[in-house]
This record gives C-alpha cells, sequence and structure tokens, in this order.
C-alpha cells in the first residue's frame, strides 16, 4: 500500500471513492487490529495515510514531528512518510470548519452544544473556539469534569447550534438519537458529522423543528481533500471539493417514488433507474418474496395488517441501504416511520397521476372500483404531498414523465 486509510472498522468508508475521484493514486483501506498497529507503523512501507477511528491518538507516539495544529487538537488523522521521517496532520479542523462556512452559519458568540467527546469532538470544539463561540458545552454519557450529562441537555435552552461527534445514529443503527429538539428552543442550527445515513434520526428531527440540519458528509469530502494536499504536496482547487460532494451524492442518493397504486412508480422506476444507474427495488415484489405469496392473496389470508408489517420491515431495510431507486406500495405513507426510514438516505419524489387514469383491480386488494380510488385518493394526498422533496406530474408521455422524474432528482441530490 502507498496511500490509503487506517483503522479498526472500514467497510463503510467512503474514502477511497473520495480520493480516488482526483485521479492521481489509488486508495487503500487497510482494516487494522489494536495489535497490529505498531508493526504498521514501525515498518513505514507506504507513502500517506489517513488515521480514523480508534487510532487518531494511537499513532502519535510513532512520529517525528506534528504540526501545531494536530498538537492543538491532540490527534492526527493524516500522515505523510517523509523518507522515513513521519510527520503529521489534522485535517479535521479545516473539514468542520469547511462545513459550518459552507451553510453560512455563524458560530461568534453562539452557545454551542457538543454531542460526544471522543476524537471527532476535538476539532469541533476546536473550530468553535477559534470562532468566537460564546460557550461550548461537552455532553457525554460518562461526564467528566467540564462535560454535562444527556440528562443534563434539558437545562440548557439556551443553545443555538448543536454538533454530534458520537455514532449514534450511525448505519446499521440507524434510527437512534439521545436529544429531543424541544429541550433547545433557540437552537438555528444542527450538525451531524455522521453521513451515512445522509440524515441521521437527529437530523430528521432539525428538519422537523424547521432548524437547519446538515451531515457530515462535507466536512468528509474537505478533509480528504484537505489529506490529499499533504499526500501530494500542492494545492487542490476548491471547486474540487463541491464537485466531488455533489458527484458522489447523486452516485449515493436513493430515488425513492411514492403515489396512488398504478400510478406508474414500477415502470417509470425501472426507467429512471437505468438512466441513472442505480439498482431498482419494487418493494411490493420484494414483499411477495418474503410474504411466498401475491399482495392480493397475503391480503385475503392475513390481512391488510400483515401486508403493513413487512412493508415496514423492508421500508427499514432498504431506507439504510444506498443507490437505488425504489419503488414503494401505495399505502407506504400510512406509516410514519416508513417515510423516515426511506427519507434518511432518498430523494422522495410523489408521482401524480390523475384519479381517472388509475386502474382498477388487476391484483391490488384495495382498488377494488373507481370510488374506492377517489376517496383513497382524498385521504393520501396529504400524505403524499407532505412526504415529497419533488412533485411530478405523470398525465403526459412516458420518456417526458422520466425526464422529469430524474431531474427532480438531480435538483434535490444536488443541493
Amino acid at each position: 500500500m502507498q496511500y490509503g486509510l487506517i483503522g479498526e472498522k472500514l467497510k463503510h468508508s467512503y474514502s477511497k471513492i473520495i480520493h480516488e475521484m482526483l485521479g492521481e493514486y489509488q486508495y487503500d483501506l487497510c482494516p487494522l487490529t489494536p495489535q497490529q498497529v505498531e508493526q504498521f507503523m514501525t515498518k513505514k512501507q507506504w507513502k500517506a495515510i489517513n488515521v480514523t477511528i480508534p487510532y487518531k491518538q494511537t499513532v502519535m507516539p510513532f512520529l517525528d514531528s506534528i504540526d501545531d495544529h494536530a498538537k492543538a487538537i491532540g490527534a492526527v488523522n493524516t500522515i505523510v512518510n517523509n523518507d522515513g521521517r513521519l510527520e503529521g496532520h489534522n485535517t479535521d479542523f479545516g473539514g468542520f470548519l469547511y462545513l459550518v462556512k459552507a451553510h453560512g452559519v455563524s458560530l461568534k458568540d453562539k452557545h454551542v452544544l457538543v454531542l460526544g467527546s471522543g476524537g471527532t469532538h476535538k476539532p469541533v470544539t476546536a473550530v468553535c473556539k477559534a470562532e468566537g463561540a460564546a460557550s461550548v458545552l461537552t455532553v457525554s454519557r460518562y461526564p467528566k469534569e467540564n462535560e454535562i450529562s444527556y440528562e443534563d441537555c434539558k437545562n440548557h435552552p439556551e443553545i443555538e447550534v448543536i454538533v454530534n461527534t458520537t455514532p449514534v445514529g450511525m448505519y446499521p443503527n440507524n434510527g437512534n438519537c439521545m436529544v429531543e429538539m424541544q429541550w433547545f428552543p433557540q437552537c438555528q442550527a444542527v450538525f451531524d458529522a455522521i453521513y451515512n445515513p445522509f440524515r441521521t434520526e437527529l437530523l430528521l428531527r432539525a428538519e422537523e423543528a424547521g432548524i437547519l440540519a446538515v451531515n457530515g458528509f462535507e466536512m468528509l469530502v474537505a478533509q480528504a481533500i484537505y489529506a490529499a494536499e499533504f499526500f501530494m504536496n500542492r494545492s487542490i482547487p476548491y471547486t474540487e471539493i463541491e464537485r466531488i460532494r455533489q458527484t458522489l451524492k447523486q452516485q449515493l442518493f436513493n430515488l425513492v417514488l411514492i403515489g396512488m397504486p398504478s400510478c406508474g412508480k414500477s415502470a417509470m422506476g425501472k426507467a429512471a433507474s437505468r438512466l441513472l444507474g442505480k439498482k431498482f427495488v419494487d418493494l411490493d415484489a420484494e414483499a411477495e418474496k418474503l410474504a411466498g405469496m401475491p399482495i392480493a392473496e397475503l391480503f385475503e389470508q392475513q390481512g391488510e395488517q400483515a401486508f403493513r408489517e413487512l412493508e415496514a420491515q423492508l421500508c427499514k431495510k432498504f431506507g439504510a441501504e444506498n443507490g437505488m431507486v425504489i419503488s414503494t406500495g401505495g399505502g407506504v405513507v400510512k406509516n410514519a416511520d416508513n417515510l423516515r426510514a426511506l427519507h434518511q438516505n432518498g430523494v422522495i419524489v410523489f408521482l401524480d397521476r390523475p384519479v381517472d387514469k388509475l386502474e382498477v383491480g388487476n391484483g391490488r386488494p384495495l382498488s377494488s372500483s373507481k370510488e374506492a380510488l377517489r376517496q383513497m385518493e382524498q385521504q393520501r394526498r396529504p400524505l403524499y404531498e407532505a412526504a415529497a422533496d419533488k412533485i411530478v406530474k405523470n398525465n403526459g408521455d412516458f420518456d417526458a414523465v422520466v425526464a422529469q422524474i430524474k431531474e427532480a432528482f438531480y435538483e434535490v441530490s444536488g443541493a
């Protein structure tokens, strides 16, 4: 290995993709046990590496020099092997600073709450102090001196910015969150260092409260670009951060189609998946596989509730994955938890087709008549509209509508 990343668990890291998008070197993921770190560092059989959890401090005794930034933070995430001399740097500071500024947030005179006291806490706190925050409170499950507990958070309504540096809510443990947004009536922005899923439960709660909610994906890309500058000993245009962020986000985000039964979700979803280069998943078809029978038969034998339980299970499963086009059943919006699961990594598009063009029957147990469809549409329309990031009218040419779906996806995912 010449360039790469060391850490304990790297299976879901995007670092390789980001570095190799620069097109200048191969970047390898090298998971190490704690017992392997010393041998790896002393052999020095590499040109430059990044370091992630839990070794950002472990590697420091092996270094010949550490820059002032990394010393102040007390952690190293980038090491250059300069003819056997190991030089340590930290690009997390610059990454978080880029994230904050990219979203127009000023930390000056703000009361900031930092969730977690681990490695990412250090650069985040350093940025807050450097930017003139009025106060920085650290929250820990096991608070030490100058830290508070999660229970104590309720006693700080003055908080204006929240930053999560813990792995709570990170894939595969999606959906977890340690705080409630109603505790912080003055909150203006929530940043989450987690980037998988794109919307953690914390960010979903912030969005619902009308608060700016930002994940750590831009921070990841920015710190990787800054590390690459050390790797190659030259500057890289900042426009590369935005280019790589937007390209990767569009590759990794799911397109989720919702709408009435027979509105075209499956056919247009398959066509959109080909245009976008994504895997197509039909949740109704997946439900039939799990049930071992057609949906109509499942309704008849076990009732609608049995189907809804399967549907919820599938929303949770596929909503946590990336890079797919997901066609949902017409009633998926009846369960708010389904939408949370699908929204965490997805752009949700409501495919709106006039009721008079919807099919009656054809294996759809709730579409028994035109009147049944009209009543269903009246009940569900508000749910579809509330859940959708974009609405696309399906009352024209097939290819033209698919193109509109594609553009709607790019518009939201590129934001």
